[in-house]
């Protein structure tokens, strides 16, 4: 009896030490993340695509043999408080990995702080963050890249605009007095030159503003043929409701408001939607209806309601857990966390997404551009189904994934 037990304790003091190897502690990716704020509905949408893809990475095994658990804080849409929830994320939790917030405005001022650490980070829709920092462990997911993603942005606004006949002659800028706004505008600025069009109003406005009846009178008075609007969705919801009050009239409006992609905020609008052109990353048409994409996508929609996120998801969260693949790849095929090796792996390989193959340039963007030109048409109601198949939004630019044609002017078409 003696010798039976003192085998078995001998056999469990040997498995211990193997199984307490296994049990290793997680891979923690730390990130922030706008759950309040302006951005709340694209940053949640956003957080519920990486649950997706850390849910289905750890069924397979996860990241280097160990359990992926995401960390992450809300920014609530603010710029000023990104350094200290990376810094905590580095110092205090100690995350295996760091990877960039949802959005210009949050993406802008993570980079000083990693550029200190020499860290490699991927950040998720931030358009050309990078343009004066030029720092080569950076990479972006965003479809606006190419050698000039300020550009490459509003393009197709500006490429439907040069096909109609007579040319419009001129143009109003207008945006928030921010990040994200600004560096729009200056793409815009850019292709307005280029195209020949007189800028007749070039103005921001301060992110708090509530009111934007005076703005639109503004641009009114100088009577463009086109006004294009770099927004985030609270000043582009407001912008949209001044303009249907004021009664602007204008051959071509939008290009740059963020937040028509949202599915509350087109119920919620509605048919105040109709005639605006604007950009977009991905619709359910043509060459983007993968497998993998319809995918992931039924997956997303059935947790949607639960989780109080975009009930469609085809904005952010496809490009969301894209992020997510090539962070995951990279990881698994360099082996670990190494910056110098991450950022060697990011830039010399393709990485094959659920949004397609992506590319990486010298400046960390995309190497080429992926942007939609979009406009709302035949919107009824505020019901959701008429935004499920892209009948109400039809894709106007580039001309290989076009569905419709363009409804002009803005006044008619409205």
């Amino acid at each position: 009896m003696f010798r039976t037990v003192l085998r078995a304790f001998v056999a469990a003091a040997l498995v211990l030490p193997a199984a307490r190897a296994l049990a290793a502690e997680p891979f923690t990716i730390g990130f922030d993340i706008e759950l309040t704020g302006g951005l709340a509905p694209n940053g949640r949408a956003a957080l519920l695509a990486m649950q997706i893809w850390a849910d289905e990475i750890n069924v397979k095994g996860g990241l280097l043999g160990r359990e992926v658990k995401l960390k992450y804080y809300d920014d609530q849409s603010n710029p000023a408080l990104v350094p200290g929830i990376i810094s905590k994320l580095l110092d205090v939790d100690k995350v295996d990995l760091l990877i960039g917030g949802n959005g210009t405005n949050v993406v802008a001022p993570a980079l000083p702080v990693v550029m200190q650490r020499n860290l490699t980070l991927v950040g998720l829709f931030g358009l050309d963050v990078n343009s004066e920092f030029h720092y080569p462990r950076y990479f972006s997911i965003i479809p606006a890249g190419g050698e000039h993603p300020r550009e490459a942005f509003a393009q197709g606004f500006f490429a439907v605009a040069a096909q109609q006949n007579p040319k419009p002659a001129t143009i109003a800028l207008v945006g928030a007095d921010a990040e994200f706004p600004k560096n729009a505008l200056e793409g815009a600025r850019s292709l307005a030159r280029q195209m020949g069009l007189k800028i007749v109003y070039d103005q921001t406005y301060p992110p708090t503003t509530s009111d934007y009846s005076s703005v639109v009178r503004a641009i009114q008075a100088t009577n463009p043929d086109l006004v294009f609007v770099a927004s985030y969705p609270p000043d582009t919801v407001g912008m949209i409701r001044a303009a249907n009050e004021v009664g602007l009239k204008t051959k071509m409006f939008g290009g740059g408001m963020v937040g028509l992609q949202s599915t509350a905020i087109k119920q919620q609008l509605g048919p105040l939607l109709n005639g605006i052109v604007d950009y977009d990353f991905w619709q359910p048409v043509k060459e983007y209806r993968t497998p993998e994409a319809l995918a992931f996508l039924e997956k997303y929609q059935a947790r949607a309601a639960a989780e109080g996120v975009d009930l469609l998801g085809y904005y952010l969260p496809p490009f969301a857990y894209a992020d997510m693949q090539v962070v995951g790849e990279a990881v698994a095929k360099t082996g670990g966390t190494n910056a110098t090796e991450l950022a060697d792996y990011l830039r010399h390989h393709t990485f094959h997404t659920i949004v397609g193959d992506i590319e990486f340039g010298p400046n960390g963007e995309w190497k080429q551009p992926r942007v939609m030109e979009t406009q709302f048409q035949g919107v009824t109601g505020h019901d959701l189904d008429q935004f499920r198949e892209s009948k109400t939004q039809i894709v106007l630019w580039p001309p290989a994934l076009t569905t419709g044609t363009l409804r002009y002017p803005y006044t008619e078409a409205k």
